[in-house]
């Protein structure tokens, strides 16, 4: 019986809508990066979340871009409480076929 070694990639510093795109475009199958750590929706919340305005802004950028490449097919997005209004928010690299040329192609302009 073979164990699969899995890696989660976490940014030091908060992820950018760029950066996931540059991340998605070059990830292979089964790669998973941590997008956010926090609560999404209150993060991203006037009023209810500590950010300032210009991390809000990327941060909701940043969201709806990971919730785009999930229904283009490139990543699976996945969900892991970690405590008490905290999660770990994680894409999943999937394989890239031919229908997801085209979106993948998306991602590089945006990330270039």
């Amino acid at each position: 019986m073979t164990t699969a070694t899995i890696t989660t990639f976490r940014a030091k510093a908060p992820l950018t809508e760029i950066q996931f795109c540059a991340w998605v475009a070059q990830a292979l199958p089964g790669d998973r990066l941590e997008y956010h750590r926090g609560f999404l929706v209150l993060d991203t919340f006037p009023g209810l979340s500590k950010l300032g305005d210009n991390e809000r802004t990327e941060l909701a950028l940043l969201g709806k871009r990971a919730f785009w490449t999930e229904g283009q097919g490139l990543v699976h997005l996945v969900q892991e409480r970690l405590g008490p209004d905290l999660f770990s928010y994680l894409a999943i690299a999937r394989p890239k076929t031919r229908g997801t040329v085209d979106a993948v192609t998306q991602l590089a302009a945006v990330a270039a």
